[in-house]
């Protein structure tokens, strides 16, 4: 023991003394020609444990300007597992022995642009990564019309790894090109065939790979890649099952991907998940899956379940897998139905909202869709009263901001208790009792009021309360305009037709001494107005230009008009901050009306 006591102060370290610290990686030296050959036939696949191709063109660029001159480009880290998603669309020939966990966008930038292949972008588009070169200043850029015009480059350097690529004829023709604009010395034309040739022989580039063991978990996969890339993003569980979805079921996993490209524009004559409330990423609608399949929130054992593992006796079975995938097959199903997705987006407009610009949680949106397809596909309420349910539930979630923090553990805690639900009725109830447990009778009078206290444009209760106004059927302030019209997202003009409008105006409150965005921006300090009123109340005091609005309205309409926008009495008289407190809670009354009226109960409305 003291013999290696100080073997170890010196940096000498016996055989045995490996055991105490036991590696569950192997280091592993390739070039870059052998990992694009191993891409190609699928040896090296891509498990989708990362997002799709972010890198910017020019990322990509100083990339191959690093590698031509000569620096080093970081590691990758490999899984040994087992896969079937690979770099590029082509198709491959050997099952993946390894799995990209850190370097995905290095490895897809390389691949992409020596086998002249598209990468897929955040938003689903295709889009083939052109890199041009310039032999006579060693100098890379992203090919753009002027570069092509310059015969000074080389506008694609893919062509020299091309199959049929002949180097001769490409240092040729560039040669010929060039000479139509300048003349070249014999020493010009000797540096251009060797900067040319460089550039090819970057197959040859060196790289070091540490690979995991195939016996490591995902949660310690997912542990290594945040340790050793502190700019990674963490590896979530949904990024997991995914993988697992590309193993066991890549047909399922294309079919969500597919969903997800086609609901970002809108079609004709032919029906699309296409809405104006979220355009959903894979790994949001799998939790809906999931969620529907397995009533669970967290993801965390659910990784395990779909590997076939019994979570008590920690055993794995085939049988068990192939049962718990056939259960999110039939969930899947279900979440992409048209009929149901756009059934549902009918319960949000019912709710008051009317785009995503008024939806500040997708968590909520996409939990209140778990709960329509539970309701309706396995408790088969009627399609009246599931709309009425879930519109009176998404609206108290998006007025409480339940899913705002830990959205994970409040989901869990609300599928928790529709486990022991029989039947239509008691599914409509379990979902009532939690609205009211959430919004107690102080909800209104103190914790609301509270909420409105905000300048943030995005703010939970500024949502509420616009589509309060919807479904209150209100008209913008001093208009006969409905405010529903006006959110509606499918009408567009070079100018919105209502503004947001500063009730007490910016400059206005300076003279006063308030100058600060937190309290001239107060969401109780604006209202909808058209825009052509908000370019004549200007910068003008609210006791100067009100009596002009006012005079265009009767008795009656005016009541309505300070009712829907939560103006009290004498308002243009009172002190800011006094203001600011009374329209809130005024505010906060309007939105319990409107929440009244979701409920069937008559409110105080007008």
């Amino acid at each position: 023991v003291l013999l290696q006591s100080q073997l170890l102060r010196k940096g000498i370290y016996l055989e045995e003394d490996f055991r105490v610290s036991k590696t569950v990686f192997t280091k592993v030296d390739y070039d870059l020609g052998t990992l694009v050959k191993y891409i190609s036939l699928g040896e090296i696949g891509l498990p989708d444990i990362q997002r799709p191709f972010v890198w910017r063109n020019s990322k990509v660029r100083d990339l191959f300007d690093s590698m031509y001159k000569g620096y080093p480009v970081g590691y990758l880290l490999f899984w040994q597992a087992t896969a079937k998603k690979s770099i590029g669309t082509d198709q491959k020939q050997l099952p993946p022995r390894l799995l990209v966990v850190d370097g995905q966008q290095r490895l897809t930038s390389l691949y992409a642009v020596i086998k002249n292949v598209p990468v897929v972008r955040k938003n689903f588009r295709s889009e083939h990564i052109r890199i041009a070169f310039n032999p006579l200043e060693e100098k890379f850029e992203v090919t753009d019309a002027a570069v092509k015009r310059d015969n000074e480059f080389l506008p694609d350097i893919s062509i020299l790894w091309a199959s049929d690529a002949k180097i001769t004829s490409i240092i040729k023709k560039y040669l010929e090109n060039l000479k139509t604009n300048r003349e070249i010395s014999e020493r010009e034309e000797l540096d251009i065939e060797d900067r040319i040739l460089r550039l090819q022989n970057l197959l040859s580039f060196p790289f070091t790979t540490l690979e995991l063991s195939s016996d490591v978990d995902e949660e310690a996969v997912s542990d290594v890649f945040v340790r050793v890339n502190s700019k990674g993003t963490k590896l979530s569980q949904a990024d997991f099952i995914l993988t697992l979805m590309s193993v066991f079921w890549d047909e399922g996993r294309s079919i969500l991907e597919q969903f997800c490209r086609n609901s970002r524009k809108p079609t004709k004559g032919t029906a699309s998940p296409f809405n104006y409330f979220i355009e959903p990423y894979p790994d949001q609608l799998l939790r809906v899956g999931v969620g529907v399949a397995f009533k669970r929130a967290r993801l965390k054992y659910v990784y395990s379940i779909l590997r076939g593992k019994d979570l008590e006796t920690e055993e794995f079975s085939d049988e068990r897998r192939v049962q718990q995938f056939e259960l999110l097959k039939n969930a899947q199903s279900r979440v992409l139905n048209l009929q149901n997705w756009h059934d549902f987006m009918n319960c949000i407009r019912q709710a008051g909202f009317r785009s995503s610009k008024m939806i500040s949680s997708q968590n909520n949106l996409l939990f209140s869709y778990i709960l329509y397809l539970i309701g309706k596909t396995e408790y088969d309420v009627s399609m009246f009263e599931l709309r009425k349910a879930i519109s009176r539930w998404f609206f108290m979630t998006s007025v409480t901001g339940r899913f705002t923090s830990s959205p994970e553990s409040a989901m869990e805690s609300d599928l928790a208790r529709l486990r022991n639900v029989r039947n239509a009725g008691e599914f409509v109830k379990t979902l009532h009792d939690i609205c009211d447990i959430a919004i107690t009778g102080d909800f209104w009078s103190v914790s609301l009021p509270n909420d409105l206290a905000t300048s943030s444009p995005r703010s939970p209760s500024l949502f509420a309360y616009q589509a309060s106004l919807v479904l209150l059927d209100a008209k913008i302030l001093f208009s006969d305009i409905k405010v529903s019209d006006l959110l509606d997202p499918s009408i567009h003009a070079n100018r919105s037709a209502v503004e947001r409008h500063h009730l007490f105006p910016k400059a206005y409150l300076s003279k006063l001494g308030i100058d600060s965005i937190r309290d001239t921006n107060q969401i109780a300090n604006y209202a909808f107005v058209e825009w052509g009123d908000n370019m004549v109340i200007s910068d003008q005091a609210p006791d100067i230009y009100l009596p002009k609005m006012k005079n265009r309205m009767d008795r009656q309409e005016l009541e309505k008009m300070y009712y829907w926008h939560a103006l009290p009495d004498k308002w243009e008289e009172m002190e800011y901050r006094e203001f600011l407190q009374h329209r809130r809670e005024l505010m906060a009354s309007v939105i319990k009306d409107a929440y009244s009226k979701l409920k069937g109960e008559s409110g105080t409305e007008g």
